[in-house]
Protein backbone atom coordinates (compact mmCIF):
# COMPACT_ATOMS: atom_id res chain seq x y z
CA UNK A 1 0.00 0.00 0.00
CA UNK A 2 2.71 2.62 1.15
CA UNK A 3 4.59 1.85 -2.46
CA UNK A 4 1.50 2.49 -4.61
CA UNK A 5 0.98 5.61 -2.41
CA UNK A 6 4.57 6.87 -3.11
CA UNK A 7 4.07 5.52 -6.45
CA UNK A 8 0.73 8.20 -6.79
CA UNK A 9 3.19 10.93 -5.04
CA UNK A 10 5.70 10.12 -8.05
CA UNK A 11 3.26 11.14 -11.14
CA UNK A 12 1.99 14.32 -9.59
CA UNK A 13 5.60 16.01 -8.90
CA UNK A 14 5.77 16.87 -12.10
CA UNK A 15 3.03 19.54 -11.31
CA UNK A 16 5.06 20.97 -8.74
CA UNK A 17 5.57 24.47 -10.49
CA UNK A 18 1.61 24.58 -10.87
CA UNK A 19 0.94 23.69 -6.75
CA UNK A 20 3.46 25.92 -5.95
CA UNK A 21 2.11 29.05 -7.32
CA UNK A 22 -1.70 28.02 -6.03
CA UNK A 23 -0.71 26.64 -2.53
CA UNK A 24 2.03 29.25 -1.90
CA UNK A 25 4.52 28.29 1.60
CA UNK A 26 4.04 31.18 4.33
CA UNK A 27 7.42 31.94 5.25
CA UNK A 28 8.93 34.35 7.28
CA UNK A 29 11.43 35.22 4.50
CA UNK A 30 11.69 35.23 0.33
CA UNK A 31 13.51 33.72 -2.27
CA UNK A 32 15.96 36.21 -3.37
CA UNK A 33 15.79 36.94 -7.48
CA UNK A 34 18.35 38.33 -9.38
CA UNK A 35 21.00 36.71 -6.65
CA UNK A 36 22.94 36.68 -9.88
CA UNK A 37 23.08 39.15 -11.69
CA UNK A 38 24.32 42.96 -10.49
CA UNK A 39 24.30 46.53 -12.30
CA UNK A 40 27.35 48.57 -12.06
CA UNK A 41 28.88 52.12 -13.70
CA UNK A 42 30.91 51.45 -16.21
CA UNK A 43 33.18 54.30 -17.78
CA UNK A 44 32.12 53.67 -21.48
CA UNK A 45 31.14 50.91 -24.17
CA UNK A 46 35.02 49.87 -24.88
CA UNK A 47 35.97 46.48 -24.30
CA UNK A 48 38.27 47.33 -21.26
CA UNK A 49 35.73 49.38 -19.24
CA UNK A 50 33.42 45.90 -19.86
CA UNK A 51 35.93 44.10 -18.61
CA UNK A 52 36.50 45.66 -15.55
CA UNK A 53 32.57 46.76 -14.97
CA UNK A 54 32.28 42.64 -15.08
CA UNK A 55 34.69 42.10 -12.79
CA UNK A 56 33.11 44.57 -10.01
CA UNK A 57 29.62 42.80 -11.08
CA UNK A 58 30.65 39.33 -10.54
CA UNK A 59 32.55 40.57 -6.65
CA UNK A 60 28.91 41.89 -6.02
CA UNK A 61 26.92 38.73 -6.86
CA UNK A 62 29.82 36.51 -5.05
CA UNK A 63 28.82 39.06 -2.20
CA UNK A 64 25.42 38.33 -2.49
CA UNK A 65 25.96 34.55 -2.38
CA UNK A 66 27.98 34.29 0.17
CA UNK A 67 26.77 37.28 2.53
CA UNK A 68 29.58 38.89 3.39
CA UNK A 69 32.34 40.61 1.66
CA UNK A 70 34.77 38.46 3.22
CA UNK A 71 34.23 36.49 0.36
CA UNK A 72 36.21 38.26 -1.85
CA UNK A 73 39.49 37.55 0.52
CA UNK A 74 39.52 33.97 -0.97
CA UNK A 75 42.65 33.29 -3.22
CA UNK A 76 40.44 30.81 -5.25
CA UNK A 77 38.03 33.97 -5.38
CA UNK A 78 40.65 36.60 -6.37
CA UNK A 79 41.90 34.59 -9.26
CA UNK A 80 38.46 34.08 -10.35
CA UNK A 81 37.90 37.92 -10.69
CA UNK A 82 40.15 38.35 -12.99
CA UNK A 83 38.11 35.50 -15.24
CA UNK A 84 34.73 38.08 -14.82
CA UNK A 85 34.67 38.38 -18.17
CA UNK A 86 34.37 34.69 -19.82
CA UNK A 87 31.65 33.76 -16.96
CA UNK A 88 29.06 36.46 -18.32
CA UNK A 89 26.04 34.56 -19.94
CA UNK A 90 24.57 38.22 -20.75
CA UNK A 91 24.90 41.77 -20.28
CA UNK A 92 23.39 45.01 -21.32
CA UNK A 93 24.39 48.98 -21.15
CA UNK A 94 21.76 51.16 -19.45
CA UNK A 95 21.51 54.52 -18.21
CA UNK A 96 20.74 54.72 -14.66
CA UNK A 97 18.47 56.84 -12.68
CA UNK A 98 18.89 60.37 -12.08
CA UNK A 99 20.07 63.99 -13.65
CA UNK A 100 23.08 62.77 -14.73
CA UNK A 101 22.25 59.68 -16.41
CA UNK A 102 25.46 57.72 -16.25
CA UNK A 103 26.12 54.86 -18.10
CA UNK A 104 25.78 51.36 -16.61
CA UNK A 105 25.77 47.58 -17.34
CA UNK A 106 23.63 44.62 -16.23
CA UNK A 107 25.76 41.41 -15.99
CA UNK A 108 23.98 37.64 -15.52
CA UNK A 109 26.04 35.01 -14.25
CA UNK A 110 25.63 31.36 -14.14
CA UNK A 111 24.17 30.42 -11.27
CA UNK A 112 25.97 27.12 -11.11
CA UNK A 113 29.13 28.87 -12.01
CA UNK A 114 28.72 31.10 -9.51
CA UNK A 115 27.40 28.76 -6.73
CA UNK A 116 30.51 26.03 -7.19
CA UNK A 117 33.04 29.05 -6.79
CA UNK A 118 31.87 29.87 -3.82
CA UNK A 119 31.53 26.38 -2.34
CA UNK A 120 34.99 25.19 -4.04
CA UNK A 121 37.05 28.11 -2.41
CA UNK A 122 35.43 26.90 0.94
CA UNK A 123 33.29 30.40 1.55
CA UNK A 124 30.16 30.15 3.28
CA UNK A 125 26.89 30.24 0.95
CA UNK A 126 23.88 31.58 2.15
CA UNK A 127 20.11 30.16 0.33
CA UNK A 128 17.90 32.44 -1.79
CA UNK A 129 15.48 31.69 1.04
CA UNK A 130 16.15 34.98 3.30
CA UNK A 131 14.79 36.46 6.34
CA UNK A 132 12.99 40.08 5.24
CA UNK A 133 13.69 43.14 7.21
CA UNK A 134 11.59 45.87 8.14
CA UNK A 135 13.04 49.25 8.25
CA UNK A 136 11.55 51.87 10.24
CA UNK A 137 14.16 55.41 9.48
CA UNK A 138 13.47 59.28 10.60
CA UNK A 139 15.88 61.62 8.98
CA UNK A 140 16.00 65.24 10.92
CA UNK A 141 16.37 68.73 8.83
CA UNK A 142 15.11 72.13 9.34
CA UNK A 143 11.69 70.69 9.19
CA UNK A 144 12.04 69.02 11.60
CA UNK A 145 12.04 64.77 12.37
CA UNK A 146 10.10 62.84 9.94
CA UNK A 147 9.65 59.48 8.52
CA UNK A 148 11.22 58.55 5.09
CA UNK A 149 8.71 57.02 2.54
CA UNK A 150 8.28 57.85 -0.85
CA UNK A 151 6.15 60.88 -0.39
CA UNK A 152 8.93 62.70 2.39
CA UNK A 153 12.32 61.93 1.04
CA UNK A 154 11.82 59.62 -2.18
CA UNK A 155 15.79 59.62 -3.19
CA UNK A 156 16.41 57.97 -0.14
CA UNK A 157 13.91 55.63 -0.16
CA UNK A 158 15.15 54.94 -3.61
CA UNK A 159 18.63 54.50 -2.21
CA UNK A 160 17.62 52.14 1.12
CA UNK A 161 16.02 49.16 -1.20
CA UNK A 162 18.92 49.48 -3.80
CA UNK A 163 21.30 49.35 -0.83
CA UNK A 164 19.25 46.27 0.81
CA UNK A 165 18.95 44.88 -3.07
CA UNK A 166 22.86 44.94 -3.45
CA UNK A 167 23.51 42.83 -0.66
CA UNK A 168 20.28 40.12 -1.22
CA UNK A 169 18.83 41.09 1.69
CA UNK A 170 14.61 41.30 1.11
CA UNK A 171 13.22 44.67 2.72
CA UNK A 172 9.98 46.22 3.45
CA UNK A 173 8.98 49.95 4.16
CA UNK A 174 6.23 50.12 6.46
CA UNK A 175 2.68 51.31 4.94
CA UNK A 176 3.07 54.66 7.06
CA UNK A 177 -0.91 54.71 7.33
CA UNK A 178 -3.34 55.09 10.22
CA UNK A 179 -2.33 52.16 11.57
CA UNK A 180 1.25 53.02 11.62
CA UNK A 181 0.57 56.45 12.92
CA UNK A 182 -1.22 55.53 15.96
CA UNK A 183 1.48 53.19 16.95
CA UNK A 184 4.62 54.95 16.41
CA UNK A 185 5.67 58.40 16.46
CA UNK A 186 8.89 59.95 14.84
CA UNK A 187 10.74 60.57 18.15
CA UNK A 188 10.04 57.18 19.12
CA UNK A 189 12.05 56.10 15.99
CA UNK A 190 14.70 58.70 17.08
CA UNK A 191 14.94 57.01 20.64
CA UNK A 192 15.70 53.73 18.49
CA UNK A 193 12.55 52.59 21.62
CA UNK A 194 12.75 48.80 21.17
CA UNK A 195 9.37 48.21 22.71
CA UNK A 196 7.38 50.83 20.70
CA UNK A 197 9.64 49.85 17.42
CA UNK A 198 8.66 45.97 17.82
CA UNK A 199 5.09 46.54 18.72
CA UNK A 200 4.37 48.61 15.62
CA UNK A 201 6.16 45.82 13.66
CA UNK A 202 3.97 43.39 15.24
CA UNK A 203 1.08 43.81 12.45
CA UNK A 204 4.07 42.91 9.69
CA UNK A 205 4.84 39.65 11.34
CA UNK A 206 8.59 41.18 10.89
CA UNK A 207 10.90 38.86 12.47
CA UNK A 208 14.32 41.23 11.59
CA UNK A 209 13.69 45.07 12.10
CA UNK A 210 16.24 47.73 11.37
CA UNK A 211 15.32 51.24 12.96
CA UNK A 212 17.38 54.32 11.98
CA UNK A 213 18.20 58.06 12.81
CA UNK A 214 19.62 60.39 10.07
CA UNK A 215 20.86 64.12 10.53
CA UNK A 216 22.28 65.65 7.43
CA UNK A 217 24.60 68.62 7.73
CA UNK A 218 25.11 71.76 5.42
CA UNK A 219 28.05 70.27 3.54
CA UNK A 220 25.92 66.92 2.95
CA UNK A 221 27.68 64.59 5.35
CA UNK A 222 25.36 61.90 7.61
CA UNK A 223 25.49 61.71 11.16
CA UNK A 224 23.38 59.32 12.85
CA UNK A 225 22.80 55.44 14.08
CA UNK A 226 21.24 52.31 13.15
CA UNK A 227 19.83 49.92 15.64
CA UNK A 228 18.99 46.14 14.42
CA UNK A 229 16.85 43.72 16.19
CA UNK A 230 16.76 40.06 15.35
CA UNK A 231 16.33 36.74 16.68
CA UNK A 232 20.38 37.19 17.46
CA UNK A 233 19.75 40.24 19.71
CA UNK A 234 20.38 43.26 19.19
CA UNK A 235 23.21 45.44 17.69
CA UNK A 236 23.47 49.21 17.50
CA UNK A 237 25.94 50.98 15.71
CA UNK A 238 26.87 55.15 15.35
CA UNK A 239 28.08 55.83 11.66
CA UNK A 240 29.47 59.12 10.46
CA UNK A 241 29.35 58.74 6.47
CA UNK A 242 30.37 61.61 3.92
CA UNK A 243 26.59 61.47 2.58
CA UNK A 244 23.46 59.82 3.16
CA UNK A 245 23.75 57.13 0.29
CA UNK A 246 26.76 55.95 2.41
CA UNK A 247 24.87 55.91 5.75
CA UNK A 248 22.53 53.90 4.00
CA UNK A 249 25.02 51.10 2.64
CA UNK A 250 26.73 51.25 5.86
CA UNK A 251 23.62 50.41 7.98
CA UNK A 252 22.32 47.47 5.36
CA UNK A 253 26.13 45.78 5.68
CA UNK A 254 25.17 45.55 9.08
CA UNK A 255 22.13 43.72 8.32
CA UNK A 256 23.61 41.44 5.81
CA UNK A 257 26.90 40.74 7.69
CA UNK A 258 25.12 39.44 10.81
CA UNK A 259 22.27 37.35 8.54
CA UNK A 260 25.18 35.90 7.00
CA UNK A 261 26.71 34.55 10.31
CA UNK A 262 23.44 33.03 11.06
CA UNK A 263 22.55 31.44 8.35
CA UNK A 264 25.29 31.21 5.28
CA UNK A 265 26.85 27.77 5.42
CA UNK A 266 30.60 26.45 5.11
CA UNK A 267 30.40 23.71 2.78
CA UNK A 268 32.90 21.89 4.95
CA UNK A 269 30.49 20.54 6.41
CA UNK A 270 28.68 17.91 4.71
CA UNK A 271 25.92 16.03 4.80
CA UNK A 272 25.70 13.09 7.54
CA UNK A 273 26.56 10.38 5.23
CA UNK A 274 25.11 8.50 2.04
CA UNK A 275 21.60 8.07 3.42
CA UNK A 276 21.08 11.70 3.83
CA UNK A 277 19.72 13.75 6.52
CA UNK A 278 16.39 12.22 7.52
CA UNK A 279 13.76 14.54 8.19
CA UNK A 280 9.91 13.60 8.95
CA UNK A 281 6.89 16.13 8.65
CA UNK A 282 3.47 15.38 10.36
CA UNK A 283 0.33 16.66 9.20
CA UNK A 284 0.60 16.20 5.11
CA UNK A 285 -2.94 15.11 4.16
CA UNK A 286 -3.25 16.14 0.58
CA UNK A 287 -0.56 15.30 -2.47
CA UNK A 288 -0.21 19.22 -3.22
CA UNK A 289 1.15 19.70 0.20
CA UNK A 290 3.75 16.74 -0.92
CA UNK A 291 4.82 18.65 -4.06
CA UNK A 292 4.77 21.95 -2.07
CA UNK A 293 7.20 20.63 0.52
CA UNK A 294 9.71 18.47 -1.56
CA UNK A 295 9.55 21.17 -4.17
CA UNK A 296 10.36 23.88 -1.44
CA UNK A 297 12.86 22.10 0.22
CA UNK A 298 15.15 21.19 -3.14
CA UNK A 299 14.63 25.36 -3.94
CA UNK A 300 17.13 25.48 -1.36
CA UNK A 301 20.58 26.13 -3.01
CA UNK A 302 22.29 23.67 0.13
CA UNK A 303 19.82 20.88 -0.80
CA UNK A 304 20.34 18.44 -4.00
CA UNK A 305 17.37 16.33 -3.22
CA UNK A 306 14.71 15.55 -1.40
CA UNK A 307 13.54 12.18 -1.39
CA UNK A 308 10.34 10.67 0.03
CA UNK A 309 11.16 7.87 1.83
CA UNK A 310 8.08 6.37 3.44
CA UNK A 311 4.50 7.54 3.95
CA UNK A 312 2.38 6.39 7.03
CA UNK A 313 -0.89 8.00 7.83
CA UNK A 314 -0.48 12.09 7.45
CA UNK A 315 3.10 11.55 8.04
CA UNK A 316 5.75 11.77 5.56
CA UNK A 317 9.76 10.47 6.27
CA UNK A 318 12.30 12.10 3.74
CA UNK A 319 16.11 12.17 3.15
CA UNK A 320 17.67 14.94 2.18
CA UNK A 321 20.77 14.77 0.34
CA UNK A 322 22.74 18.10 1.06
CA UNK A 323 25.87 19.50 1.20
CA UNK A 324 25.01 20.69 4.91
CA UNK A 325 24.69 18.97 8.16
CA UNK A 326 21.12 18.42 9.97
CA UNK A 327 21.84 21.29 13.02
CA UNK A 328 22.49 23.29 10.19
CA UNK A 329 19.89 22.87 7.95
CA UNK A 330 17.70 23.48 10.72
CA UNK A 331 17.83 27.80 10.84
CA UNK A 332 17.03 27.72 7.14
CA UNK A 333 14.05 25.05 7.31
CA UNK A 334 12.35 26.66 10.15
CA UNK A 335 12.17 30.40 7.95
CA UNK A 336 9.44 28.42 6.56
CA UNK A 337 6.29 28.68 9.15
CA UNK A 338 4.26 25.97 8.05
CA UNK A 339 6.87 23.81 9.27
CA UNK A 340 6.77 23.63 13.06
CA UNK A 341 9.48 21.97 14.84
CA UNK A 342 8.73 19.02 17.51
CA UNK A 343 10.73 16.98 19.46
CA UNK A 344 12.44 13.61 17.55
CA UNK A 345 10.61 10.91 16.46
CA UNK A 346 10.83 7.33 17.80
CA UNK A 347 12.19 6.49 14.55
CA UNK A 348 15.25 8.48 15.12
CA UNK A 349 14.55 11.24 12.53
CA UNK A 350 17.07 13.99 12.57
CA UNK A 351 14.46 17.13 11.94
CA UNK A 352 11.05 16.65 12.87
CA UNK A 353 8.55 19.03 12.08
CA UNK A 354 4.46 19.88 11.85
CA UNK A 355 2.79 20.56 9.30
CA UNK A 356 0.75 23.93 9.34
CA UNK A 357 -2.32 24.07 6.90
Amino acid sequence: REIGVLKAVARVLWLVPLLCLVLPLATRAEIVKNLYSAQVPVADQSAGALASASRDALAEVLVKVSGSVDVLQYGAIKAALGEARSHVQQYAYVREKGPEASLAARFEFDASYVTGLVTDAGAPLWTANRPLVLVWMVLEDDGGRYFVNWDTAPELSEQLLAAFSRRGVPVQLPLFDLADSAALAPEQVWRLSEPALQAASARYDAQEIMAGRLAVGSTGNAIGDWSYFSAGGRIDRSISAADAESFVREGVSIVAEEMSERYAIAPSAAGDGDDGVSMSVTGVSRYADYAGIVSWLESLELIEHANVERIEGDRIELSLYAQAGAAQLIPIIELNKRLQPLPPTASGSQLNYQWQN
